[in-house]
């Protein structure tokens, strides 16, 4: 029997998998707080008979950054451990032998944002959104489970399904690696999925090398001298500070960046003031900076810091920075990608599998891909005929549901591939 035989779809695991994906995306849960979709996915393993651990990973922050470095920022971490994150195991059958282990990734959070879709599964939680498909991908690694449930007997070895929560920001890949995901037994290769708008359904991306850039975050606090608006020579502006520190910063990537490496710097939020007439006397700026070489990462860093307070002191004012390195790169090796892409021509035809350029988006995958050998596919899921075109992080994202067919027939086929299973 073929591999697109032995992963099949039936018609009634994939009205499970669209009615799962919209209970799901109707009650949103972000990062560390997916109690619902936690119990969801627990339910759902215990009814397949897979074995699992709960309480599984937390808030990774901790793990990488410093308490002090968190609490500058304004953020109080949370416990590394006892979360929401779940790890599956399913181990097969075929000789009783110990084989190989493979793990497939799935993260569970949504974005602190409105939807802004007209459609019956649209959000009910105020100020809370599926904006980024983990729904999706929650929803097809518990069908995955169901088919390799039904295989066990052609493979040995074991396959491990990481469901795991606080991708938007907390860290929580890195959190469960420190609760043992990738160890007893050891994990040979990882692969995730994500969604992804520049493809329709029935398409799959790959991507060798780097893939998604390391994602930083700053925020550079002026303090200058308060006064009244009429009278700005008694005064130091701190909104003017900021505005030329905000100008200067990019050009540590025009002038300070080699052109052949990537770097972008973003300033996503100016505050200053209270009233238009009066001179503030603090004014912050905060932001991202995307890099994938560790050295570039590392310069832009100091840099940053040099170059704000060496401005702010040029106007008589003084500038902190505060800089938290967050996500690293992540990269794709070539075996793992390699494997993933033969699978998918396999299933869905060469002409609906390309290889994709790398995103400057951040991933904590990364943290996965840092320890062994994995890869992530981008899931076709844009339907323009119907108006699905929106990127991750809009407020009228949403997928074609098609799509969840495919990712469950794709993973489920790696895994069984991997495994060197009798397909």
């Amino acid at each position: 029997m073929s591999l697109a035989e032995r992963v099949v779809v039936s018609p009634e695991l994939d009205a499970w998998l669209r009615e799962t994906r919209r209970m799901i995306h109707v009650q949103p849960e972000t990062m560390l707080e997916e109690f619902q979709t936690s119990a969801l996915v627990q339910k759902q393993l215990t009814e397949l008979g897979v074995t699992f651990r709960s309480g599984v990973g937390g808030d990774g922050r901790p793990l990488y950054l410093s308490v002090e470095q968190l609490m500058r920022a304004g953020i109080t971490p949370g416990p590394t451990t006892g979360g929401t994150g779940v790890l599956g195991e399913i181990r097969g059958t075929r000789t009783g032998a110990g084989g190989k282990c493979v793990l497939l990734r799935a993260d569970m959070d949504a974005l602190p944002m409105e939807e802004d879709n007209d459609v019956p599964y649209r959000s009910r939680v105020a100020g809370k959104m599926h904006a980024c498909g983990h729904d999706a991908h929650t929803t097809i690694l518990m069908g995955v489970a169901e088919v390799l449930m039904a295989n066990r007997d052609r493979f040995d070895g074991t396959v491990k399904l990481m469901f795991q929560p606080g991708e938007e920001g907390a860290g929580g890949a890195a959190a469960m690696i420190n609760d043992g995901i990738l160890e007893d037994p050891a994990v040979d290769a990882a692969f995730a999925l994500h969604v992804s708008p520049g493809a329709r359904a029935g398409q799959m991306t790959v991507t060798e090398g780097p893939t998604a850039a390391a994602a930083d975050f700053f925020e550079i606090v002026v303090t200058g001298r308060g006064g009244h608006a009429a009278m700005p020579h008694t005064a130091v502006d701190s909104t003017l500070v900021a505005a030329h520190i905000m100008i200067a910063l990019q050009a540590l990537v025009s002038r300070e960046t080699n052109p052949f490496d990537s770097a972008v710097v973003t300033v996503g939020k100016l505050q200053a003031g209270t009233a238009t007439n009066i001179i503030p006397h603090t004014a912050s700026l905060s932001g991202t900076v995307r890099t994938f070489d560790e050295a570039v990462r590392g310069t832009i860093e100091r840099r940053m810091a040099e170059l704000a307070s060496g401005i702010a002191a040029g106007f008589g004012a003084s500038a902190e920075t505060v800089y938290l390195r967050g996500y690293p790169a992540m990269h794709c090796h070539p075996e793992a990608v390699q494997l993933a892409r033969e699978v998918a021509v396999e299933l869905l035809g060469a002409d609906n599998v390309w290889d994709a350029p790398p995103m400057m988006a951040g991933e904590d995958m990364a943290f996965v891909t840092a320890r062994v050998p994995g890869c992530m596919l981008g899931l076709g899921v844009a339907n323009p005929d119907r108006g699905i075109i929106y990127p991750p992080h809009h407020p009228r994202f949403d997928l074609d549901e098609d799509a969840l067919a495919v990712g469950v027939r794709v993973m489920s086929g790696i895994a069984l591939r991997f495994l060197e299973a009798d397909v």
